[in-house]
């Protein structure tokens, strides 16, 4: 069955930096577009980023130019590398797989599949 399996989340102070990993299994990695997705405290869930097959990559005006979103294929690991983190960055994030055929990745929640998430805690 499909897992996905985030770590490296923690504590950073702000303006620090942490790269959060997703381990992925039970089916073909390299065919299928990936995503991060976040839930602060009290909110809703919010899209990150994502990435295409292609590596064509999208990313919320909140997180661009800060954070890199990247995959390896042949380790089947997604990656998330975030750069001068935010007390507002504070959440649970999630790595997130999209169905086969998805045209339009930016802003889009509709996954089939989503991890445990891994927090991350911005805070002096």
């Amino acid at each position: 069955q499909v897992q996905l399996l985030e770590s490296g989340g923690g504590l950073v102070h702000p303006g620090g930096s942490l790269r959060l990993s997703c381990a992925a299994s039970g089916f073909t990695f390299y065919a299928y577009s990936m995503s991060w997705v976040r839930q602060g405290p009290g909110k809703e869930l919010e899209w990150v980023s994502s990435i295409r097959t292609d590596l064509l990559t999208y990313y919320a005006d909140s997180v661009k130019g800060r954070f890199t979103i990247s995959r390896d294929d042949d380790k089947d690991t997604l990656y998330l590398q975030m750069n001068d983190l935010r007390p507002e960055d504070t959440a649970v994030y999630y790595c997130a797989k999209y169905p086969a055929g998805l045209a339009n990745l930016r802003g889009n929640l509709a996954h089939d599949y989503r991890g445990q998430g891994t927090q991350v805690t911005v805070s002096s």
